[in-house]
């Protein structure tokens, strides 16, 4: 059977949504649509693709095997269409950015602001998740993350550092002074709720001594919030305390946390201008909008 390119995305799309419906969603096509191209694929090529399950679709290995294939030809096409519709210096087409609500919400909007302005043809989208972006699902082209990933055929480069100190209100800190790390657990304490921590990198109160958790949330926006707000004392981005004002940090020298942002894309993906371009600006802006807004804390 010769393998058309319509087939293969189908395929693609049940393969990283595990649903018709969900393919169904990606690809604008109802889910009865999808369901008889994928049996006319797995009819033309006597095997099956999928177990379904109530679950949902799972790859056989047939399936598995086919994947691969199929991504390399996605790649094949998405260059080549980069190679006839791309306009000197200027990018075109759509960027999907995952990245944690931190980043999503302090750095993202004011970079992808600047990509935005310098190709007006270009459209990109930030999906700013509680938890690591799976890229094998395609659920974005590009991922930040705080800790590289250990497999996967995926590029990942380093961006920069960041640093991260214990901060509280000044109204707050003007009633309940905090000039030991030993009377922190004498303090309301402000982070995440420990069961949804996603990355080990995420664990800072554990570095401090902290106890529990009075006030917690699985975003780091809503926990910059609380703390403005006069609920405790926590840990918060340097980066994000400029967007609160009246947050000052709080015994710089005994609590000092410094993580990294990582830039996680597919390997193959390299060969396509406008997500290796795109990749590029956004590392650039990311480190630069980092250290302005560290200097501003």
């Amino acid at each position: 059977m010769d393998l058309d390119w319509n087939d293969l995305r189908i395929f693609l799309a049940v393969a990283r949504a595990e649903s018709l419906s969900g393919a169904g969603k990606v690809l604008k096509r109802d889910a009865a649509t999808v369901g008889r191209r994928v049996a006319r694929l797995e009819a033309g090529l006597g095997a099956p693709l999928f177990t379904k399950s109530p679950q949902g679709y799972a790859l056989t290995d047939a399936g598995a095997r086919l994947m691969a294939h199929a991504e390399q030809a996605e790649q094949a096409v998405l260059s080549g269409t980069e190679a006839l519709a791309g306009q000197a210096g200027q990018l075109s087409g759509q960027v999907r950015i995952g990245a944690p609500d931190g980043c999503a919400n302090f750095l993202l909007p004011q970079v992808c602001a600047a990509i935005a302005a310098r190709h007006p043809d270009l459209e990109l989208q930030i999906v700013a998740l509680p938890r690591v972006i799976n890229l094998s699902k395609r659920e974005a082209d590009l991922a930040i993350a705080v800790s590289p990933p250990e497999a996967g055929r995926l590029t990942v480069q380093k961006i920069t550092d960041y640093r991260l100190h214990l901060a509280a209100s000044a109204d707050y800190l003007a009633q309940h002074p905090l000039t030991r790390l030993e009377d922190l657990n004498t303090h309301p304490v402000v982070g995440y709720i420990p069961d949804m921590i996603f990355d080990k990198e995420l664990d800072y109160l554990s570095e401090t001594g902290a106890e529990r958790v009075t006030l917690a949330s699985n975003s780091v926006s809503v926990q910059l919030w609380l703390l403005r707000h006069g609920g405790g004392v926590g840990i918060a981005h340097d980066f994000a305390i400029p967007f609160a004002p009246g947050l000052r940090k709080v015994l710089e020298e005994a609590v000092s946390l410094t993580r990294s942002f990582y830039l996680i894309r597919h390997a193959g993906d390299a060969r396509v201008e406008r997500l290796a371009r795109v990749a590029e600006e956004l590392a650039v802006g990311i480190r630069q909008e980092v250290a302005r807004l560290e200097s501003m804390a």
